[in-house]
């Protein structure tokens, strides 16, 4: 069996350059899971590492498949240097850990929360899953294994979350852009909603 990890680490420092921060996180009945961070100009951005290691599967499934099944890495990106945004290491590795933990699917359109804010003050405890391509590309594996993609997570404030429950994840990304939201500010207040 193939190991997926060394392969997209060096995609991710191909796609945002050298991290310049590493932390792991293991949970009980879940494999370590890393968080990277790199810098670009007023940017830093969070990788997971680990998730991908194991393929996600359906939690109606009886027993998990282990070569086939969707891999992902999750990235969030904010801007530097506004808020103490390096304590959401911890809920990052809470997140890449949940198909392991909890048995769920994480994919474009979903909403994961971490039930308390992502760093000290945020005025964020969810994230919006965004689809995987921009910032850095799907990493195609030896069939019979998926591709890992890369998966952007946009911070919802609570108001957005609710209101993304009701209209979905495109009327709420549509909303973001109409008033030119900078999802990267770790500040940011939710965007109109009426």
């Amino acid at each position: 069996m193939v190991d997926v990890l060394p392969l997209v680490e060096a995609r991710l420092r191909t796609a945002l350059g050298e991290p310049d921060a590493r932390a792991a996180v293991t949970f009980l009945g879940a494999d370590r899971v890393e968080v990277l961070r790199f810098h670009e100009d007023d940017i830093v951005r969070y990788a997971t590492l680990g998730m991908s290691a194991q393929p996600m599967s359906d939690p109606t499934a009886m027993l998990a498949d282990p070569v086939e099944g969707p891999r992902a890495e999750l990235i969030l990106s904010v801007r530097g240097g506004l808020a103490d945004t390096d304590k959401a290491l911890r809920p990052l590795a809470v997140l890449a850990a949940s198909p392991q933990v909890e048995g769920v699917v994480v994919a474009p359109g979903a909403s994961l929360d971490v039930g308390e804010p992502l760093w000290p003050g945020a005025p964020f405890s969810s994230v919006l899953v965004a689809e995987a391509g921009g910032l850095v590309e799907d990493l195609d594996l030896d069939e019979p294994l998926d591709p890992v993609r890369f998966l952007p997570l946009l911070p919802m404030t609570p108001n957005e979350a609710a209101w993304k429950r009701v209209h979905g994840a495109q009327a709420l990304q549509e909303r973001w852009l109409t008033h030119g939201t900078d999802l990267r500010d770790p500040a940011r207040t939710s965007v109109p909603l009426d």
